[in-house]
């Protein structure tokens, strides 16, 4: 990447996120990330923003300001998320509002932020993540495997309406991996989920980033509208 290369990443405190921001910044990329807590991520061109992502006004907000420090947006990563396992019938609505207004909305926010930005240079790479939860049917995640749905649904629309202005949309879905995301569930209950999969593993950070470089790669400018899962569903 060229040192005026830019990304937002969301969701950087930890996990996946805190990941992807030391893998791009390594990489050469001027990292915009956020999440609801600080992150310890010290790099010159890494740059953090304490954002709720479900507050419309703050994710425009963090956008928009990233393109007017930076100039430009290159590339955005929409990792921020919750998760719940709870059988359908003990879940409160408001389980079911707070995971979409953190896997769905705040997707949606950001995506359609930058891709304004992004139609100015007619070039962008957007990546959204979707789950393994989506095509297991997983019982116990129906509704967070509905938000996932619902950003796998709207990455393929998506791709579809920006196509003319050069701006390639995907999705990863990652298999289960070891961060806060999945600590509340039993090993027994993950074992369970492991068995079904072609590959019965938990994922790694590593197998998660090696599918967006792909996806960002400047060879994969014919790729858009698609979904990798990992694991082997």
């Amino acid at each position: 990447m060229s040192d005026d290369t830019v990304m937002l990443i969301s969701g950087t405190s930890r996990g996946i996120g805190r990941h992807l921001a030391e893998h791009y910044v390594s990489q050469g990329w001027i990292v915009a990330g956020c999440s609801r807590g600080e992150c310890d991520l010290e790099h010159l061109n890494y740059h953090h923003s304490t954002v709720d992502i479900t507050d419309e006004a703050e994710a425009v907000a963090w956008v928009r300001g990233a393109s007017k420090e930076f100039g430009r947006i290159d590339a955005a990563l929409n990792n921020a998320g919750l998760a719940s396992m709870n059988h359908a019938l003990l879940t409160p609505v408001e389980t079911v509002e707070n995971l979409f207004d953190a896997n769905f909305k705040g997707t949606f926010v950001i995506c359609r932020e930058a891709a304004k930005i992004m139609q100015r240079r007619k070039f962008g790479r957007i990546v959204n993540f979707g789950s393994i939860a989506v095509s297991m049917a997983l019982e116990g995640e129906s509704i967070y495997a509905a938000t996932k749905a619902a950003v796998t649904t709207y990455s393929r629309i998506l791709a579809h309406e920006l196509a003319p202005w050069n701006i390639t949309v995907n999705v990863v879905a990652p298999s289960p991996i070891k961060t806060d995301l999945i600590k509340g569930v039993s090993e027994g209950t993950m074992q369970k989920l492991l068995d079904r999969m072609a590959i019965k593993r938990y994922g790694t950070f590593e197998d998660t980033s090696n599918v967006i470089d792909f996806f960002l790669s400047p060879e994969s400018s014919m790729i858009t509208a698609q979904v990798i899962t990992l694991g082997g569903r």
